[in-house]
């Protein structure tokens, strides 16, 4: 019998702003689909393309996130974790192991293999990358018409020197993560 493996990796670490965005996905061995790789390698065009092949061939995806507060809360790491868990947990299908992306692992009923750049080398990281990138992109151009001048459509949150400069003239909105250092500074 086929053992059942779910690639699980995160999106939105490193931003000033949102929800930070796992997904987890279970590929079909009898369907693969081509040209799965880590979502920053691959252009915005080509992941909204692959997006819906992973959703419509894999045996199993689900997304997971850990908002604003619970980041603040517990911080960015144990929010990615308690992120990843749920995206696994919301499988359909629970698989018989995990391979995660970077070098800690969530806490899941399975055994859990890490892989450091994992989402460039195991199909179902990178088909994880590109769905949990592709869900919180969108989800960022939809916060960008929210909370206008802070050009989040743009660059989806990332402590970019026009997110820094937007939060000192607008201020800090309820989506920015107040434990992060360019937002407690802008807060002063």
């Amino acid at each position: 019998m086929t053992k059942l493996i779910a690639g699980v990796d995160e999106v939105g670490r490193g931003p000033l702003a949102g929800p930070v965005v796992t997904a987890a996905v279970i590929l079909d061995p009898n369907k693969p689909i081509e040209g799965l790789n880590d979502s920053k390698k691959l252009s915005e065009k080509r992941r909204e393309e692959l997006a819906p092949i992973i959703k419509q061939n894999a045996l199993a995806w689900s997304l997971g996130r850990a908002e604003v507060e619970e980041i603040d809360q517990i911080n960015i790491l144990q929010a990615t974790l308690l992120a990843m868990k749920r995206a696994v947990e919301g499988l359909d299908i629970q698989p018989d192991h995990a391979l995660v992306d970077g070098n800690k692992a969530p806490d899941l009923a399975c055994p859990v293999t890490t892989i450091i750049k994992g989402d460039q080398s195991e199909p179902a990281i990178a088909a994880a990358s590109i769905l949990a990138k592709v869900a919180r992109d969108n989800e960022m151009v939809e916060m960008d018409k929210k909370y206008p001048g802070y050009g989040l459509a743009q660059h989806k949150g990332y402590p970019t020197k026009q997110h820094q400069q937007a939060l000192l003239d607008l201020g800090v909105t309820d989506i920015h993560r107040k434990s992060f250092k360019p937002v407690k500074l802008a807060m002063r």
